[in-house]
């Protein structure tokens, strides 16, 4: 049984962990409802203007259309989106094992770029063949986070969408958490380039006839720019979100098993402790009767 001070010191310990991870809880509840908001109030602007999008897109000639350029190519750009913290459960680790799982398994043979945006999987490739270095791509992409918003991502957009005009990679592919409630992330594989129609589950939707003003070629040249670095913008606030509702989850854990710990080393404490009351005492009463005797 280790000795009182021992115990005594890991129950100030366990204490203090405590406190850091309660603590932790707090901020991470209280910056999630922010992000929350941001996210919900995005989510139905950014779907609209991709469903515009693709109804315009369908009846304009592919071949006028760079953006959605498909050659068949194998070049490829993958773009990762962590954080730049740890303690926030598996929400990295999703990230990572969802980007090797498209590099060994849905995208083996491809030239492969990994843009990785966060320092945790920048951390986790940038020793390997597929980090991206010697490019026109962004750099220092882990400051994004840092007052995020629509003009700091939209430079990085604007760079990852000329590297596709300047036929450098033949798609790219986000990856990322996407946000669903607190204790629920997602990972999720998105194409960004090129834009792909995809068909509406509403035929009348699908059917939509719109009247363009100056010309369908300069709305869609407007259009297209502004909904790649909205979809990407998305992205990365789904990845603050999930990330703050993950820091939360945890911490809520950590907090909870660091309280049943605290408890049970209490109770070795005490017993201990009446341990070596018992034994005094004993001492004591065998003094007693020996000097008796």
């Amino acid at each position: 049984m280790p000795s009182l001070k021992e115990v005594r010191n890991r129950i100030v310990s366990v204490g203090s962990t405590m406190q850091i991870t309660s603590a932790m809880k707090m901020v991470s509840a209280a910056k999630l409802k922010r992000a929350q908001d941001a996210i919900t109030q995005i989510r139905p602007y950014a779907n609209k203007l991709k469903e515009l999008l693709e109804n315009v897109s369908a009846s304009v000639d592919a071949s006028e259309n760079v953006y959605a350029r498909n050659t068949g190519g194998k070049n490829l750009l993958i773009i990762p989106i962590s954080s730049n913290r740890g303690l926030a459960g598996a929400f990295n680790s999703n990230i990572i094992k969802k980007t090797n799982q498209l590099i060994k398994n849905d995208y083996a043979g491809y030239n492969i770029t990994v843009l990785a945006i966060g320092k945790k999987v920048q951390d986790a490739f940038k020793h390997t063949v597929y980090n991206a270095h010697g490019t026109d791509l962004p750099g220092h992409t882990s400051d994004l986070f840092e007052k995020l918003n629509f003009a700091k991502t939209s430079v990085a957009a604007e760079k990852i969408m000329d590297s596709f005009l300047n036929k450098q990679f033949d798609k790219v592919v986000l990856v990322y958490n996407q946000f669903k409630n607190a204790a629920v992330q997602v990972a999720t594989e998105e194409q960004l380039l090129p834009l792909v129609a995809t068909k509406s589950e509403s035929s009348s939707s699908a059917k939509a006839d719109y009247i363009f003003e100056p010309d369908q070629e300069n709305i869609i040249n407007e259009l297209i720019p502004r909904s790649v670095k909205t979809q990407f913008f998305k992205a990365m606030l789904d990845s603050v979100a999930s990330e703050h509702g993950a820091r939360m989850t945890a911490m809520h854990k950590a907090t909870d098993n660091a309280q049943a710990m605290q408890k049970e080393l209490k109770i070795t404490y005490n017993k201990a402790r009446q341990a070596a009351i018992t034994k005094e005492i004993l001492e004591i009463v065998g003094g007693a009767e020996a000097l008796n005797g």
